[in-house]
């Protein structure tokens, strides 16, 4: 965003709008009228960055600037709230301090006060009265929020009081006169509440840089696609001149399918050097009527530059809150700067900008996230790599390892065959016996190999004894025990109703053989 505070230009490489901040405006006022209301540089009626200076002609009481030493807020003393939105921005604390609230009428109309303005009423030499047919804007909101005389009885009170809320939304229209039109109420009215401050980022880069902004209406893939086309365009715009090269820094998605370019133009000389051409003689050619319809044709929406602030310009930016923004609420936007080394406050008015804001942190907030699923995926690769060139490290330690003992072999076989035929030296005779005494100290029972039988013997041992442990391990589980014990009880219970019954049977069968052999021998003493 490029803003300007006081002439001061700055370039905050959050955002990209370029609302003026520092448009001076002076008004003659008109002599022979009766108040003064406004202020000199405390932003009372000035939107954001209008320092508005007013000269008061000779022998004239009327005046739009309030003494120098007035410190006020933009809705006056709290005392007069209106329809209680104190808690606003512009909610003047500062003793001395009139604004719209106290002591310019007595009608009691809440946060503005009343005026006692009688437009019918005026002097020939007024300057309302020169401009009674087209009443100046900031006449026309004062007039609908503190005296409107459209019905003419107390109805235009409640009216004013609708026309206040509306002015401290922002949004709707302000009727006051039969004989005038309505007056629009937008968020750059000086009575809105709707203001807040924010931070952006202080441009870094120098004017020697030449870094120039575009900002384009198309996407950041068709920018992409289409970025030598944006460039042979650009090198046409600048006369085709065959000494100056465009170059882009870098290309940016924004909201809104927009697309931010950073150009930058490199002149070359016919010795052979090269310089770029500053941002601010870059930007002032871009800025010229003829020129601005060709950028418009290929699709620049605008473009700003982004130098840094010298310090007596970020002092100056600093010191004097902007037009609309109360002091109280600029100087705690200064305590409460997360960075002031890297960051400035910035004045927000509406919905809209904070809605544009809050787009442009998703969009970074996207692309950051974007980076760190880059940067992610190249440690998950890097690790990829680190693990497979351990398992090669390995490798070749193991294949290092046997062409050592390889080499070892060969290296004992060509000793060997030199030393065939030859006497045994001395050295080596003295080699020989230091080898049978490692080699008998390692076969000593109480040396290295015993302990290593031993402990190879106590391993074994306990690998069978832990067999045979866990074989013979088992338990069982109470109420699986309890249930096998109840079922073991139920079989037990039908065995013994089966066997007495089996000897029931066995009793009945024994009386039915008795009973026939008894019948038998009846048969035969008969017969007989």
């Amino acid at each position: 965003m490029a803003f300007s505070f006081g002439g001061a230009t700055s370039n905050p490489a959050a955002t990209l709008t370029a609302p003026g901040f520092g448009a001076a405006t002076t008004t003659a006022a008109a002599p022979a009228t009766g108040f003064s209301f406004g202020s000199t540089n405390t932003g009372t009626f000035g939107g954001f960055g209008t320092n508005t200076t007013t000269a008061t002609a000779p022998g004239s009481t009327f005046s739009f600037a309030t003494p120098s030493n007035t410190t006020g807020s933009l809705f006056g003393n709290t005392q007069n709230k209106g329809f209680g939105f104190s808690s606003g921005l512009g909610a003047g604390t500062t003793a001395g301090t009139t604004g719209f609230g106290t002591g310019l009428g007595t009608t009691g109309l809440g946060g503005f006060g009343g005026f006692n303005i009688q437009p019918t009423q005026q002097q020939p030499g007024s300057l309302f009265g020169q401009q009674q047919a087209q009443p100046s804007q900031l006449y026309q909101q004062v007039t609908a929020l503190s005296a409107p005389t459209l019905l003419g009885d107390e109805r235009d009170s409640i009216l004013a009081k609708w026309n206040q809320l509306q002015a401290y939304w922002g949004t709707g229209k302000g009727y006051y006169s039969n004989n005038n039109q309505p007056v629009d109420f937008t968020q750059e009215n000086p009575f809105c509440r709707f203001k807040a401050v924010g931070y952006s980022c202080v441009p870094v880069s120098k004017d020697e840089d030449g870094f120039v902004v575009l900002l384009l209406n198309k996407k950041e893939a068709d920018v992409r696609a289409q970025q030598q086309q944006l460039v042979e365009c650009l090198h046409k715009v600048l006369g085709s001149n065959q000494t100056l090269t465009v170059n882009v820094d870098c290309v940016k998605a924004l909201p809104n399918d927009q697309t931010e370019v950073i150009i930058y133009v490199v002149e070359r000389s016919p010795n052979g050097t090269s310089k770029r051409i500053p941002a601010t003689t870059l930007f002032g050619y871009l800025e010229q009527a003829n020129i601005k319809m060709q950028l418009t044709q290929i699709g620049v929406a605008m473009s700003v530059t982004r130098t840094e602030l010298s310090p007596a310009q970020l002092k100056q930016l600093l010191q004097n809150a902007p037009a609309g923004v109360d002091p109280i609420i600029w100087e705690q936007a200064k305590v409460d700067n997360p960075d002031p080394e890297k960051l400035i406050p910035v004045p927000m008015v509406g919905f809209k900008e904070l809605l544009r804001r809050l787009q442009i942190q998703e969009q970074m907030t996207k692309q950051h996230q974007t980076r760190v699923d880059i940067i992610s995926s190249d440690i998950s690769e890097l690790q990829k790599n680190q693990a497979t060139t351990v398992a090669k490290i390995a490798q070749y330690k193991r294949k290092l390892m046997d062409l050592s003992h390889r080499v070892l072999q060969v290296l004992i076989k060509q000793e060997i065959q030199r030393k065939s035929g030859y006497a045994i030296q001395v050295d080596e005779e003295h080699l020989r016996v230091q080898l049978d005494t490692i080699q008998s100290e390692l076969n000593a029972p109480t040396q290295f190999k015993g302990r290593l039988n031993e402990l190879m013997s106590q391993i074994r041992m306990q690998n069978h004894f832990g067999a045979v442990r866990s074989e013979e391990r088992y338990s069982v589980d109470a109420d699986l025990l309890r249930e096998i014990k109840q079922h073991l009880k139920q079989q037990q219970d039908g065995l013994s109703h089966l066997i007495s019954v089996i000897k029931d049977d066995l009793e009945d069968i024994k009386l039915i053989e008795h009973g026939l052999s008894d019948s038998g021998h009846m048969r035969g003493g008969k017969l007989s």
